[in-house]
């Protein structure tokens, strides 16, 4: 079973990919200037998993164009919604069995990554909360472009956290 903080992201990763089932190509790959678009995003996502528990924690790459293409700062781009899943499809599931190694000790364990040539003391915990919040932003932010495209009877708050990622303590 792997650690609460890890189910949780597995439920926002849920979340994430619940707040733009319908979406068509030519929509995922609309801008609303100035957010990126929705196909971006996914990308993006891909891309801090990708350098948060491959790069900076295991200093490997599985796609180095992920990493060059959707970091914070790079330039705009309007992907396609299919080559995004494929790109997060693989990320995930390259990384989850590390995830799933996780436990409430390691979470603690310090590591020192170097950002722009600045070295920073981190925990994996801390960089888990991270890139869950960082969902939730993108889930708002996807949300958003869909009402700008017309979209109805959208999902609405959180969904069956209650089922699918209930609380559960530390153990």
């Amino acid at each position: 079973m792997p650690h609460p903080l890890v189910a949780q992201l597995r439920f926002t990763r849920s979340e994430f990919k619940r707040a733009i089932e319908g979406v068509n190509e030519a929509e995922a790959r609309r801008r609303f200037m100035p957010m990126n678009c929705i196909s971006w995003t996914v990308e993006h996502m891909a891309s801090q998993e990708q350098r948060y528990w491959l790069y900076r924690l295991q200093d490997r790459l599985l796609l180095p164009e992920v990493h060059e293409q959707f970091n914070y700062g790079a330039p705009v781009c309007t992907p396609s919604m299919a080559e995004a899943w494929v790109s997060w499809e693989a990320i995930v599931a390259e990384v989850d069995p590390w995830l799933d190694a996780l436990t409430t000790q390691s979470l603690y364990e310090p590591h020192t990554i170097t950002v722009d040539g600045e070295q920073f003391v981190v925990t994996a915990g801390s960089m888990l909360q991270r890139v869950i919040y960082h969902y939730w932003y993108h889930t708002g932010e996807n949300m958003a472009i869909r009402q700008l495209l017309g979209h109805r009877n959208l999902p609405e708050f959180v969904g069956n956290i209650d089922d699918e990622a209930p609380y559960t303590p530390e153990s």
